[in-house]
């Protein structure tokens, strides 16, 4: 009777440690997709931002005088931004910040045309140029959300990574720490506002 009790006490912390086991397995890899899947949402954003460039650079070439120096920027930057992939599952904060300065730059770019912009008039009332500007305005706000959403599930994931005793689970599983997306250089600083109207 001993043994039995025995061998069935053995048999209950078995079963019981395989299914706390497949349970945390099973969140790891839950949280790990999420996290997959909010990349994919921000790739689909910036992806829409790509494809708007070159519809704006065309529209912005029709004004025959404005600088072309800074439409070639633009589309350098475009290029350089297409290609730089990262894997989805190999989210590393070196592969994401590399990620992140290729955008960054292609931002810089845009922000540098939407500036010399301003000195052309006839450019900036052309209703095609305002649809394309309010586009582009409204896909840097879908970055911003779903960058902001992507952090979220990688909080998530990488909290529950380093958890005991689920940190040993992942560790066997080959479950890896993801990067985030950082604020951009020089954003912890305001921006200097000049009222220096010539004089």
């Amino acid at each position: 009777m001993k043994k039995y009790s025995v061998i069935l006490l053995v048999a209950a912390v078995i079963i019981v440690t395989g299914a706390w086991c497949v349970s945390v397995y099973n969140g790891l890899v839950k949280k790990d997709e999420a996290v997959q899947a909010a990349w994919s949402q921000v790739e689909n954003v910036y992806q829409r931002r790509l494809d708007l460039i070159p519809n704006l650079v065309n529209t912005v070439k029709g004004s025959a005088d404005f600088e072309r120096s800074t439409l070639q920027e633009v589309v350098e930057a475009r290029a350089a931004a297409t290609q730089v992939k990262v894997d989805p599952q190999n989210l590393t904060e070196d592969n994401i910040a590399r990620y992140q300065q290729a955008q960054d730059a292609l931002s810089g770019s845009l922000s540098r045309l939407l500036v010399t912009v301003e000195r052309y008039p006839e450019l900036k009332s052309s209703r095609n140029f305002a649809e394309l500007q309010a586009q582009l305005e409204g896909t840097e706000n879908r970055i911003a959300v779903e960058r902001g959403k992507f952090n979220n599930e990688v909080r998530a994931y990488n909290t529950a990574l380093r958890r005991f005793p689920t940190n040993v689970m992942a560790g066997m599983f080959g479950f890896e720490k993801k990067g985030y997306f950082e604020a951009a250089e020089g954003a912890e600083k305001a921006p200097e506002v000049s009222f220096d109207f010539g004089r």
